[in-house]
Formats: C-alpha cells, sequence, structure tokens
C-alpha cells in the first residue's frame, strides 16, 4: 500500500472488503496464536475493541485529502512568500508490523493564486497519517497533495517520528528519531528557499 494514489476508494483496492464479525474473528486467532485464550473474561471483548480501534487508526482510507484542500480555498492578497506550518502532531502506523509510529510534521508551501485555511494542512497530515504507511511514502504523499490541490509553487515537508516496531522488538531502540524530508518545485529547485525553510523550522 506505499504507492496508494492520493484519495483511494478502499472499493476498489479490495475484492471484498471482510465484514465486522470475520474481523472481530481473526483479532481472536491472532490471540488463541500468541498463546491465550480469547474466551476468558480479559480478552472476551477484545476483538470488539479492536475492531473499533481500527476504525479510527484507519479512517484516513475513507478520507479526500484534496476533496479537503478544494473546500478552503481563499485569496492570497498579493501574499507570495513561503507559508509554514510547524510541528503539526502525527500518529501513523507502519504497513510492516501495522506498529505505531508518531511525532511531528513540518510543512510549508508558495502560494500561487490561491491559499488554504491553515487547519486543513494539518487535517491532510492526518488524512494520510491514518492508513498503513511508511514514513517515506507519508512524506511524499503529503507534499504530493498540497502541491496538487493548492497548485502550490513549491512545497517542503519534513517528518521525524519515533517508530514503535524498533523500540519494541528487533533492535529495541527507544531514543532513534527517523527524519524524513520531500521538496517540490522552487523548494526542489532554490537551495537558499530550502535553507530558509530548514532555519525557520530548527528556529
Amino acid at each position: 500500500m506505499t504507492n496508494l494514489p492520493l484519495s483511494p476508494n478502499i472499493a476498489t483496492l479490495l475484492p471484498r472488503r471482510p465484514s465486522r464479525t470475520e474481523a472481530e474473528e481473526a483479532v481472536r486467532t491472532l490471540i488463541a496464536w500468541s498463546g491465550d485464550n480469547p474466551a476468558r473474561p480479559g480478552l472476551e471483548k477484545t476483538p470488539q475493541r479492536v475492531a473499533d480501534a481500527f476504525g479510527e487508526y484507519f479512517v484516513g482510507y475513507g478520507q479526500d485529502a484534496l476533496a479537503e484542500l478544494a473546500g478552503g480555498f481563499e485569496e492570497p492578497s498579493g501574499y507570495s512568500d513561503m507559508v509554514l506550518l510547524k510541528d503539526i502532531s502525527f500518529e501513523s502506523h507502519c504497513e510492516h508490523h501495522i506498529a505505531p509510529f508518531f511525532g511531528t510534521a513540518h510543512v510549508a508551501y508558495m502560494p500561487s493564486t490561491r491559499v488554504a485555511g491553515l487547519s486543513r494542512i494539518a487535517r491532510v497530515v492526518d488524512i494520510f497519517a491514518r492508513r498503513l504507511q511508511t514514513q517515506e511514502a507519508l512524506t511524499s504523499q503529503i507534499a504530493a497533495a498540497i502541491e496538487e490541490g493548492l497548485q502550490a509553487k513549491g512545497v517542503a515537508v519534513m517528518m521525524s517520528a519515533r517508530h514503535h516496531c524498533m523500540a519494541a522488538r528487533s533492535v529495541h531502540q527507544t531514543r532513534v528519531a527517523t527524519v524524513t524530508f520531500r521538496f517540490l518545485g522552487e523548494f526542489e529547485r532554490d537551495a537558499a528557499l530550502r535553507d530558509r525553510f530548514m532555519a525557520a523550522v530548527r528556529g
């Protein structure tokens, strides 16, 4: 699912979406495979809770980032410099282990004829984060959506996250942060503009 289109319809991604009952049964199977009894009192309602949680974690599959941006255009009133949103919190799940990763996103764009309401940029981050992801793909998808949705002259995205799959298994590194970047348009072509973005983020 790394290269999902910007606004996927889940019906086109699956031959048949499993029912809620099938999803809960799959959780019971995993509990039993792990070595516990899914029928014991402490676990009896876990399948329903997990299905509810997955509905929250992955709500982004039913949301359209481009539609979110299209609904919030405003005239820039002559403003043509960088617009930067710093420290947007996000939570996502890695597509390899369905383990959480979370951190902050810094998103900038150079407007052309229109700008977006600031909350809509944060919602775009959240829409893509609430899907099974790699951080690299997540960074690229956010940048591409903002470039297309705002017809921006340039886009810069920097994301820093800690991954539970590194902290709780494998190498057990609890303090490692992964940082990814995506520069499009003027940010890709203009080193001085990239430097301004990085200085603003770090300042």
